[in-house]
Order: structure tokens, then C-alpha cells, then sequence
């Protein structure tokens, strides 16, 4: 049952036969199951015939939990803010989370929500782009639901162009959140920065999903990354343990274990301050091999700290 619900808050409409397949039981164990559901109080709707499926009806209230409307929106607006990073390791699991809350709420309580983000700044350490609940809650929905997505991109270098993908993971990396996708136009794999990413529409089509080369999701973007030329590549051997420095920094950057004792630390940034923080707050012995510049800068945050504490 609660395969089934996940399911059925992917999509707006499930054929039953697909839905049965996909559950792996048989159409009278699924009708079954989605009178279980009704019981406990979820709104399914079902429609009969050659077609016949199953719908989760939108903008109904929230069974069993029973939120009211402001305990509803302080949900939404939590979820997106761990999904920003306020929350160290929780960034896709609210990612997940918020996508079946938002697709919950009735559109008054989304104006709310909206209207919240355009007039509040995220209070997360570091910064990074805003995140847009709807483009992220989409993407998601898309994954998880192996339908095809088309939307608006603009790259780094060049004009926004309209876009045909099968998308496949979300991935928080370096304070920034990317969709990685096969893209239909190109044929090939590619990655995707969701701050870049506008009008995200699902199609309805679903696809079978291809196998991403080497399988680790942020392994594959980290190592695409490294072919785009960024400002600095940043390596620093720490005299702490790997957990300390991976509880801290999480997808943030490469941590490696040295035989010697400590571990390194490397990240493909364009700004220094970032490593700087990182450094500081790790209160550990370290070395910084490269870039010359990240040793200028720690050296000129270390003097002004000790002038302020003189």
C-alpha cells in the first residue's frame, strides 16, 4: 500500500494494468489496495473501461497526518529550505518529500508558498542561486515517475533553447542543484543547472531508463565537471578524518583518505571564500598544495582574524 501511494502521488493519471505491472500484483490485490487507501481517508479516484486507472486528487486535504493550512505551508516552506542546504545530507530526501506535499496542496496554499519566496532570502551559510519550489518539485515528480520533460535552458555561454530529456537523477553539488538527463535532441547524457532551468512541463510520454555510465549519479557529474573550465581547482590536505570533513562539506567537494594519515580535500570552484570557511570552521591542521592564490587568501583571513582578536 504504501508502494502504492507513492506511485500514485508521482503521477496524475495511472492506467490500472501499468500500475498493477508496476506494483507486480495482480488488478483484483491493486483494487483492493486502493479501497484500503480510501479507508484511511486518500481521495482515489478510479475510472472504468478499456483505459480505466487510478488518480490521486490534487488539492485534497492530507490524510492521516491532518495538517491545517499553516502548519500545511510551514511544511512546504521547511522541506525547501533543507532542499537548499540548510540541512546537511537531507537535501534530496526533502527534495523527494516536498515534491508529494506540493502536489497535495490546494492552489491558494501554493500562492502562499510562492508568494513567501518572493519576498524572503534564504538564510543558508554560503549562498547559492534561489531554488524554485515549482521547477525542483517538477523535475523530481519527472524522475521518479520516468516521464519525458521538456524546458527552457540557458547555459553558461550562449542562448536559451528549448530542451527534450529523459530525465533520470537530481543531484545537490557545490551549493547548486542539477537534473542529469538524457537529452533526446542530442543523444547523449547531459547535466543541467535547475537555477538555469526554466518552464519544466512534463510531456506524458514514459520511457524505459538507460543505464548512466558508471552508475553513481554524482561520481558521473563530478567527473563531467572537471571538463568545465572553472576559476580554481582547489586541493588541501587536512589533518582530520574523512567523516569529519564529508559530514561537513558533503557533496561539496572530494575528500580522499591519505595512507600517511589525514585526508584530501579538493573542490572545482570559482570562488575561494567557500574553501576559506570550510578551513576555518574544521579547526584541523592543514596544507594547501594549490591553487597560490587560496594560500593569499587564507593568510589574509588569518591576520584579519587576529586583528579583531587583539
Amino acid at each position: 500500500m504504501l508502494r502504492l501511494l507513492s506511485l500514485l502521488q508521482t503521477h496524475r493519471y495511472w492506467p490500472g494494468s501499468e500500475l498493477a505491472e508496476r506494483l507486480e500484483v495482480s488488478a483484483r490485490t491493486l483494487r483492493r489496495d486502493v479501497d484500503r487507501l480510501r479507508e484511511l481517508g486518500y481521495p482515489v479516484d478510479a475510472s472504468r473501461g478499456v483505459a480505466g486507472g487510478y488518480q490521486l486528487q490534487a488539492g485534497a486535504a492530507m490524510p492521516p497526518l491532518l495538517l491545517d493550512d499553516e502548519e500545511a505551508v510551514a511544511i512546504a516552506v521547511g522541506l525547501r529550505s533543507a532542499a537548499a542546504g540548510s540541512v546537511a545530507g537531507f537535501e534530496e530526501t526533502s527534495v523527494r518529500a516536498l515534491a508529494k506535499v506540493i502536489q497535495l496542496l490546494p492552489p491558494r496554499l501554493r500562492r502562499r508558498i510562492d508568494a513567501l519566496q518572493a519576498v524572503t532570502t534564504p538564510g543558508v551559510f554560503g549562498g547559492g542561486p534561489v531554488l524554485d519550489a515549482f521547477t525542483l518539485t517538477t523535475c523530481a515528480m519527472a524522475c521518479r515517475g520516468e516521464e519525458r520533460l521538456r524546458f527552457d535552458y540557458t547555459p553558461r555561454q550562449g542562448e536559451s533553447a528549448r530542451r527534450h530529456v529523459e530525465p533520470h537523477r537530481l543531484v545537490s553539488l557545490g551549493r547548486r542543484w542539477y537534473l542529469i538527463a538524457w537529452d533526446l535532441d542530442r543523444g547523449d547524457w547531459r547535466s543541467f543547472r535547475l537555477d538555469r532551468l526554466t518552464g519544466p512541463q512534463p510531456t506524458g510520454a514514459r520511457f524505459r531508463p538507460r543505464e548512466l555510465p558508471g552508475g553513481d549519479p554524482v561520481r558521473w557529474l563530478r567527473s563531467r565537471m572537471r571538463t568545465i573550465p572553472n576559476r580554481y581547482a582547489v586541493s588541501v590536505v587536512v589533518r582530520t578524518d574523512v567523516a569529519t570533513i564529508r559530514g561537513f562539506v558533503g557533496n561539496w567537494g572530494e575528500v580522499e583518505e591519505l595512507p600517511e594519515g589525514g585526508c584530501r580535500l579538493r573542490m572545482n570552484i570559482d570562488d575561494l571564500g567557500w574553501p576559506v570557511m570550510v578551513l576555518g570552521v574544521l579547526n584541523a591542521p592543514f596544507t594547501v598544495e594549490s591553487p597560490e592564490e587560496l594560500r593569499e587568501q587564507v593568510r589574509r583571513a588569518g591576520e584579519t582574524l587576529l586583528r579583531g582578536a587583539a
